[in-house]
């Protein structure tokens, strides 16, 4: 047994010896292979750029809120009395022109009297002109020719201007001027029995109707003037900088179609609070635009010197952008001046720097790329 054994590993010897020897030929050729096969190797990235050239950028405003009347009063009584009707309904919706009569209180007896009044300084006047002849002769045809022409039913005009000192005491003792003053103001209490439009508009509100007795400072109803609107809009703190009375902004409406033109007109003193704005009110005027409407638009604001507007998604942490210099990527300080909606105005990049002009996903500083120029 141990002899077969013997054989067994004499013969089997020389061809493990060959096997081993093939082998590793086998490898050395493979290793052999690999060493001398080049790596594969991956391009640098494509990236598009721009050159920076610094300048004066106009920032854009962009504005929203709520529209409101110009021009809304509430109309109230200063007199007493039956209100009469008109040809023209004082409803809610009607419109009304400028100096168009809205109201019209029954006056007759504010009239009555100040004819009573007028009737009693024409008989004062009247009682004094014999003594009037007799002590101040030179000044009795002055008066004479004003109670000739004087009209209980015409305004009442001045009295004749006194000669001297005399005549004006003469005429003051018999309490004549008290009695003209009353009058006057008779007649400009009789002028407010009528209500004209101060401006032209349309009624929003109304608390009375035709018929009804009026009392002094009742509230009759609010007008409206539909021709001018102001926007009532609020802009941040940090964007008051850029806004100027009698800036222009261009206004729309979601709900209808159409665009309006406003001019800044106020901007307020005092700052939410809450949300640290100020409000600014925008004049517009033109058709379709109602109270109430929400509107929205943009506007140029002031020019922002030595800056560049670029897009906001090429920023890099805020403070930072991308500039390409000998094929390397290196991240450039930038400050951010102002930031609307999808560009953001930035200074602090030099004239003729190249900077990346989109943003393409896995650059780092210090990589390598290649260029491909847009302008």
């Amino acid at each position: 047994m141990s002899k077969l054994v013997r054989r067994i590993t004499i013969i089997a010897a020389p061809i493990i010896l060959v096997g081993a020897i093939m082998l590793s030929n086998s490898f050395a050729e493979n290793k052999k292979e690999t060493t001398t096969t080049p790596a594969a190797t991956i391009p640098p990235p494509e990236v598009s750029v721009l050159t920076v050239e610094n300048g004066n950028v106009t920032t854009t405003l962009d504005i929203q809120g709520e529209l409101m009347a110009f021009d809304k009063i509430n109309i109230f009584s200063e007199v007493a009395g039956t209100l009469k009707p008109l040809s023209k309904s004082f409803k809610v919706g009607t419109f009304f022109k400028k100096g168009e009569l809205m109201l019209s209180i029954d006056k007759e007896e504010a009239r009555l009297g100040l004819l009573a009044q007028k009737s009693t300084l024409l008989n004062s006047i009247t009682l004094l002109m014999p003594d009037l002849k007799i002590d101040y002769p030179e000044s009795f045809a002055n008066w004479k020719k004003y109670l000739d022409e004087f009209d209980v039913k015409a305004p009442i005009t001045d009295f004749p201007k006194p000669l001297n000192d005399q005549e004006k005491y003469f005429i003051n003792v018999r309490n004549l001027l008290t009695q003209y003053y009353n009058i006057k103001s008779t007649e400009e209490r009789l002028s407010k029995f009528n209500i004209y439009a101060p401006f032209g508009g349309v009624l929003t509100a109304v608390n009375t109707n035709q018929g009804a007795l009026i009392a002094p400072g009742q509230n009759l109803g609010e007008l409206m003037n539909t021709s001018i609107y102001e926007l009532q809009a609020t802009v941040p703190l940090s964007d008051l900088k850029y806004i100027k009375v009698g800036n222009s902004i261009e206004l729309m409406s979601d709900g209808i179609p159409g665009t309006w033109k406003g001019r800044v007109k106020r901007i307020g003193d005092q700052i939410d609070r809450t949300t640290q704005a100020a409000t600014v009110f925008i004049g517009v005027s033109g058709q379709n635009l109602r109270e109430g409407m929400y509107l929205r638009g943009k506007g140029n604001g002031e020019k922002v010197s030595d800056a560049i507007k670029i897009p906001r998604n090429l920023l890099v942490n805020q403070n930072a952008v991308f500039s390409v210099k000998d094929g390397l990527l290196k991240l450039e300080k930038v400050e951010i001046v102002k930031i609307v909606r999808e560009d953001a105005i930035v200074k602090g990049l030099a004239n003729g720097a190249v900077i990346l002009e989109e943003v393409v996903p896995g650059l780092s500083e210090g990589m390598k790329v290649n260029v491909q120029r847009s302008n």
